[in-house]
């Protein structure tokens, strides 16, 4: 079985890669009929992240919720400014 060696830049190029997929989603999301507010399923599978990495963005202050009984809501434009905030910039020579 042939070994690869990732590098930093790899890595770099990865999160760069991903972080323009979720905008992308987040943006084709928008652009349809995207409700206000989204439940923590919905962000899960939008996201692809899974229900822990949910709770300590959440914990951690990242991104801001609203809970009603038993259910948290995540306010679309909300989740669209923390993407934004995030979003890293790099120059390559």
């Amino acid at each position: 079985m042939p070994t690869s060696i990732i590098t930093t830049e790899d890595l770099m190029e990865f999160k760069l890669e991903l972080l323009d997929d979720i905008k992308k989603l987040l943006t084709q999301r928008a652009s349809g009929n995207m409700k206000k507010y989204i439940k923590s399923s919905e962000l899960m599978e939008l996201l692809q992240i899974s229900p822990g990495t949910l709770q300590n963005l959440r914990v951690n202050g990242t991104l801001p919720y609203t809970k009603v009984g038993g259910i948290i809501f995540y306010d679309w434009d909300e989740i669209q400014k923390v993407m934004d905030a995030n979003r890293v910039h790099h120059k390559y020579d």
